[in-house]
């Protein structure tokens, strides 16, 4: 993107919000992130461009002027964007995406597979695994996120359902070591755990007044895969933290059981992330698109 053209979208969504916050909700960036755009605008400019107080914000003349020529500029881009639409009603060329492994495998895969099948002229390079992949470097159109974003000017984010978390453990387990009743017992029991790169996710859970608990039991096992983990826990190994989707064949068959009812579920959001441009290609619009219509109901468990 042009440096001339960074920080206007922003500008005039914040006019046209009223707000940071809601520009940010309009743009599905952070109220952090707008503002830091318009701050290296004014920088760039430099022109102050709002008059700000704890309590509100307002243009300044120079402000004024530069909004409205801003707003006819993104206006002409809108319409241009339109035209190209139009001469290109079906959607073509190479998509590369990147999604977490079992995620991907189970769930994302198979829903892209059908996409393709409605699109002949689209093609799909996808990667399947956990880490955190630069868009950018690595030259990709799209990353599917589990979790918090990292504060961002450069992304935008279009959320696609959340993974909720179930705990969870064989039969065999709890009535050989006991049935924990609630999160404050859970540091006696042996536990299987996700872990990557040396780093052990700790588990997460909500209280019954609604604050963040983080646990860490002692464990027999710590990998990177979840599959394996939900095999360990079937196996009697401990107590598991998983994806509610992930476990939903095992909870059901009774291989597994649910260890306790949770005050409030704990879940991780799903975001489709893509690099931040004016033009959004009718070919990522598409995958984007499908992923939010077909992907939260395959979640839907918890």
């Amino acid at each position: 993107m042009s440096q001339r053209l960074q920080g206007i979208e922003e500008f005039v969504a914040a006019v046209e919000a009223g707000s940071f916050a809601l520009a940010a909700q309009r743009l599905h960036v952070t109220r952090s992130a707008v503002a830091k755009s318009i701050a290296r605008l004014e920088s760039r400019l430099d022109t102050r461009l709002f008059l700000r107080t704890t309590r509100s914000q307002s243009l300044t003349q120079e402000g004024h002027g530069y909004y409205e020529r801003c707003r006819r500029a993104l206006a002409e881009l809108e319409a241009a964007e339109a035209i190209a639409d139009v001469a290109r009603s079906t959607a073509s060329g190479l998509v590369r995406l990147s999604m977490p492994a079992m995620l991907g495998r189970l769930k994302v895969g198979p829903l892209l597979l059908a996409l393709a099948r409605h699109h002949p002229q689209l093609s799909l390079e996808l990667s399947f695994n956990d880490r955190r992949v630069d868009l950018v470097e690595e030259g990709l159109d799209l990353a599917i996120r589990s979790g918090e974003l990292a504060d961002s000017a450069e992304l935008v984010a279009r959320p696609v359902g959340m993974q909720w978390m179930v705990l969870c453990a064989s039969p065999a387990y709890l009535a050989a070591h006991g049935h924990p009743a609630g999160i404050d017992e859970l540091k006696g029991h042996g536990a299987v755990l996700y872990a990557r790169d040396g780093q052990v996710s700790s588990w997460r859970f909500h209280d019954a007044e609604g604050r963040l608990v983080e646990v860490t039991p002692p464990s027999r096992l710590r990998c990177d895969s979840a599959e394996v983990l939900l095999e360990a826990a079937v196996g009697g190994m401990g107590l598991a933290r998983l994806p509610a989707w992930l476990a939903a064949d095992a909870l059901a068959a009774g291989t597994l059981v649910r260890v306790f009812e949770e005050p409030r579920p704990f879940g991780f959001a799903l975001n489709v992330i893509r690099s931040r441009s004016r033009y959004l290609p009718l070919k990522t619009r598409v995958v984007t698109d499908w992923l939010a219509e077909h992907l939260p109901p395959l979640l839907a468990a918890r």
